[in-house]
């Protein structure tokens, strides 16, 4: 009984309003399962995978100028091939457990609508799509997202062996802050690079610990974890304490990239809507909490343009300042 009111909760998973959502309902019929198991009608996941890329595309650009617009075009395509792979493997993974939580419901792996092992061969379709795109990087670059792949394939494991899924899914979900960086530079400088990603970290804690809040008495019934179980009613303390980690290491990328004021105050204004956010959500209304998840659309493009006019009022003698060279070996 339990299975089957959850099956047909009237909460269970449905697209938001959006002008993508729309044209999937559109497309062919025969289409539609294939586009829902990689959320095509949900792109803020996708946005959420690029926006740390972007960012780092930025913060590594040339002082004075706009960041590398093919890059940046490529790294788009990426973060929409990796998140819809990613998606279907999660689903894998939650294959036995989804048709038992309220909104997932209805994932067309879970509903039957696609098999297992039509889902494993569009998930190396996915990776195949990719790979050009990653082997048209640096050597630096291309080894550093191979390292990415495990980390890929275990997260949708986590929430059954740890309370911090969602540091994993953070781990994950951010490596293009480093991937971005490092494809312009063909180098990572940690000094800049590691405070941005722990940041962004942080961010997707906030983000996807709230996100989890819409699925906690079905997670509490089927025994699996998340850091929206684990923080209970202490939930928003933490991600104040979460935010203020984030404000700080951004601060601090900046500091060590040489950003200017804009920057600056895009962060700070992020970090003050992110607050109120935090403050305002109702964390027992499943709607309220979605709809905060899809807001962090637009935190990352408030971050993304104040990276930008930033880099164009930085004077170029800056840059010699913080310019350093990977593996340089003193000459004997």
């Amino acid at each position: 009984m339990y299975h089957r009111q959850l099956a047909t909760s009237p909460t269970a998973e449905t697209p938001p309003p959006s002008l993508v959502a729309s044209l999937v309902e559109r497309s062919p019929s025969c289409l539609q399962p294939y586009l829902r198991l990689t959320r095509v009608d949900r792109p803020i996941g996708s946005w959420l995978l690029y926006w740390p890329c972007a960012w780092s595309i930025a913060l590594a650009g040339e002082s004075g100028c706009l960041p590398d617009v093919r890059l940046l075009c490529l790294f788009g395509v990426g973060a929409f091939l990796m998140r819809g792979g990613g998606c279907i493997v999660n689903d894998l993974w939650d294959s036995d457990v989804d048709g038992k939580v309220a909104r997932t419901a209805t994932r067309p792996l879970a509903s039957g609508q696609i098999s297992k092992e039509i889902a494993i061969l569009l998930v190396g379709l996915h990776g195949l799509a990719a790979l050009p795109i990653l082997l048209s990087l640096n050597t630096y670059s291309v080894w550093l997202g191979v390292a990415s792949i495990v980390p890929v394939l275990i997260y949708p494991y986590m929430k059954r062996i740890t309370n911090w899924p969602q540091l994993c899914l953070g781990i994950v979900f951010n490596w293009g802050a480093m991937l971005g960086y490092s494809a312009v530079r063909g180098y990572c400088d940690w000094s800049v690079v590691f405070p941005l990603y722990f940041g962004c970290i942080c961010w997707t804690m906030i983000y996807d610990t709230v996100y989890g809040h819409q699925d906690k008495e079905d997670d509490a019934l089927l025994g699996l974890k998340s850091t929206s179980l684990l923080f209970g009613s202490k939930t928003k303390p933490i991600l104040s304490a979460f935010l203020f980690t984030m404000l700080s290491s951004l601060i601090v990328s900046g500091i060590q990239s040489q950003q200017t004021w804009p920057y600056y105050a895009a962060t700070l204004i992020s970090a003050s809507l992110l607050s109120k956010q935090i403050y305002s959500v109702n964390l027992d209304n499943r709607q309220e909490c979605g709809q905060m998840f899809r807001d962090s659309w637009g935190l990352g493009l408030l971050m993304f343009t104040g990276l930008i006019i930033s880099t164009l009022l930085k004077h170029p003698a800056e840059e010699e300042k913080t310019e350093r060279v990977a593996f340089d070996t003193p000459s004997v």
